[in-house]
């Protein structure tokens, strides 16, 4: 934790850019409290699944010269972040709505979409070093509560590198749609996810709470990610994969692991 905040503070007090090896050091050094602090899936069809998954579309971007990691949190909580580098997290909670391949694949290109555009590292620039070291020690240690794991998952749901303003998610929606796209796969699961949110968060208030307080979602999202999609000729689209089987697989594969801490 004193390196991630020693190397941030070196940052803000020079006023320099983070160079991408600055970042990839970040993103390690996070990425080892993350696996202290909140419960990982180590399961290895789980782990490969989302690998494959992420990596062919994290392949195709800007920034495939990164070393791309994903990773499924074991949190019924709805919710996917990533962090500076190259390491995206997806909560078990948002996986078990997924209907559709396309459906997971749309967040995942959405959160590389906000290491692509390297948001997480802008956020940092911004805010004061005190803060951060504060948060971050608040996120990654659970210095700022005495309760169980569940605890942790909420807070590290709510963390620094998960906030993002409307525009930096507008951006990583239209960066997202070109991931998934350039992958092979439908963009109309991002479309059909953030829908089955905006549902859920109607019909049974406080369930999708942790994804609504990172991730601003209003049906002006919805319908611009229709305008990007409708550029599309039916012909292109129809080219596009909505489904697979190794999706289901994996989705079936996940409901047999033991049920996700409850958070308290």
């Amino acid at each position: 934790m004193k390196r991630i905040v020693t190397l941030i503070a070196a940052v803000m007090l020079c006023g320099c850019a983070v160079s991408q090896q600055q970042e990839v050091q970040m993103g390690q050094q996070y990425s080892a409290q993350i696996a202290q602090q909140l419960p990982l899936i180590n399961d290895p069809e789980i782990v490969r699944y989302i690998n494959v998954l992420g990596d062919s579309i994290a392949h195709v971007t800007s920034r495939r010269d990164l070393d791309w990691h994903f990773f499924v949190v074991n949190s019924s909580e709805v919710n996917a972040f990533a962090v500076p580098g190259g390491y995206v997290y997806v909560n078990r909670g948002l996986i078990e709505r997924a209907r559709t391949m396309d459906e997971l694949a749309g967040v995942v290109g959405h959160e590389i979409g906000h290491v692509v555009k390297r948001h997480t590292v802008k956020q940092m620039q911004q805010e004061q070093g005190a803060n951060i070291g504060i948060t971050l020690a608040c996120v990654l240690t659970g210095v700022c509560n005495n309760q169980a794991t569940g605890t942790a998952i909420n807070v590290g749901a709510t963390a620094l590198f998960a906030k993002f303003s409307r525009g930096d998610e507008a951006e990583a929606d239209e960066e997202g749609f070109r991931n998934v796209v350039r992958a092979g796969i439908s963009p109309e699961g991002l479309v059909t996810m953030f829908q089955t949110l905006i549902d859920e968060r109607q019909r049974s208030p406080g369930t999708v709470d942790a994804w609504f307080a990172t991730h601003p979602l209003e049906e002006d999202r919805i319908a611009d990610v229709q305008n990007l999609i409708n550029t599309l000729t039916p012909q292109q689209l129809a080219s596009l994969t909505k489904d697979s089987k190794n999706f289901h697989t994996f989705k079936d594969r996940l409901a047999t692991l033991p049920p996700a801490p409850i958070s308290k």
